[in-house]
């Protein structure tokens, strides 16, 4: 594929808003997770909490769009000058040449949520003030995004749970690439709510102390919540410039929410993405595992990567600091990605102090300096949807 460049990009989760304080947060090794809190979730877990996304207000010319998921994606719009940088491409190509490429796993349902518990008793009528396009509707976050950055190009939503925001850059590539646009926003933001907490809950899946991936005594994830963005462009050659290299995706439909016990289909993605990029397996310098911290995931994971890029590859799972981002995970450790290779740095894998010596992995226990040129993020999601993306920096 023509490499992309990440002109711009920032996460917002529950280890910092913006790049700089969520790189201090991984090189001190810190976990962002706490204990969950009792109202309104009701769940003895910890969360990765964005608390600030509470008391974020949206601005009146927003006001459609008001929900505790666009605020959190209009807190994470505001760091690291992104809005600005979109401002300077909309003057370069217009505003009508800039994609929106979104993923989300559940958008606003926090809010469908309150107004089901506020339902009229006699007639169960929602809310009058209850806004589903606006604030449920999976197309929402693309909206909003569209509308706060005022781009008028084409704008989607991919909702294929745990890889829908990794998802995103390969449609991305493949509008600008076709001609369609000349740049993308894209990003993925999910929030808090019942649905997925209790969901998972139901599915014994959620572990009640913070996760730990690839630990021999892992006992399930940790959810969290979080808003990242990148803006692609056709690369230049700037030395240092981050780009994005390959893509690779897959579909196993293996099981409706267990993974291939072989890893089958989060193979293939690896598999797609090194082709895509035309690299060799051992040129990949580090790999951010997808790694929830459940049993069947790490176990499926590792055998993928050990049969796609070998045992020796260093990697870690970010997860043990920020909990699983759901439909933001992908952008999120590719901004991960990003930095890691921007830094020249490996983050170690927090929360996990004994690997389990059944998984065919070389697991960073503690950070590690490196000269990276290439970086690997891996998402993986129900029903096996995956996919695989590889960054590079250039020299």
């Amino acid at each position: 594929m023509r490499p992309l460049v990440l002109s711009a990009y920032t996460a917002t989760s529950c280890i910092g808003h913006g790049t700089g304080p969520m790189l201090a947060t991984l090189r001190a090794g810190r976990t962002g997770l706490t204990p969950c809190p009792p109202q309104p979730y009701g769940l003895d877990t910890c969360v990765g909490r964005v608390a600030a996304a509470d008391d974020r207000l949206l601005p009146a010319a927003l006001s459609e769009f008001d929900c505790r998921n666009n605020r959190l994606a209009f807190l994470g719009l505001a760091q690291d000058g992104f809005s600005g940088e979109v401002r300077a491409r909309i003057a370069r190509y217009g505003s009508s040449r800039i994609g929106v490429f979104m993923g989300t796993s559940t958008s606003g349902v926090r809010e469908t949520e309150q107004a089901f518990a506020a339902r009229d008793p006699d007639t169960g009528a929602l809310p009058a003030g209850f806004n589903y396009a606006g604030v449920h509707n999976t197309f929402s976050i693309a909206a909003f995004v569209a509308r706060a950055l005022q781009l008028t190009g084409p704008a989607t939503v991919i909702s294929s749970a745990c890889s829908s925001s990794a998802k995103v850059f390969a449609s991305a590539r493949r509008a600008i690439e076709s001609g369609l646009i000349d740049a993308a926003v894209v990003g993925g933001v999910d929030s808090l709510c019942l649905t997925t907490l209790h969901g998972f809950n139901s599915l014994q899946l959620v572990s009640r102390r913070p996760v730990r991936p690839f630990d021999a005594a892992r006992d399930g994830i940790s959810i969290g919540e979080a808003a990242a963005f990148a803006l692609l462009e056709p690369a230049d050659a700037a030395a240092g410039a981050i780009h994005l290299v390959g893509t690779g995706e897959s579909s196993d439909a293996h099981h409706m929410s267990a993974p291939h016990p072989q890893g089958r289909g989060a193979r293939d993605a690896m598999e797609r993405a090194l082709h895509s990029a035309g690299l060799a397996p051992e040129q990949i310098g580090y790999i951010n595992f997808h790694g929830t911290g459940t049993p069947s995931n790490d176990e499926a994971e590792s055998r993928a990567v050990a049969a796609c890029l070998g045992t020796r590859v260093p990697g870690s799972s970010t997860k043990g600091a920020t909990g699983h981002t759901l439909g933001a995970a992908g952008a999120l450790e590719v901004v991960i990605c990003a930095l890691a290779l921007r830094e020249g740095f490996m983050p170690g894998g927090v929360n996990t102090t004994h690997v389990d010596p059944a998984l065919p992995v070389t697991y960073l226990l503690g950070n590690q300096d490196a000269e990276l040129q290439y970086a690997m993020s891996n998402s993986f999601g129900f029903g096996g949807s995956n996919c695989s993306l590889v960054l590079a920096r250039a020299n």
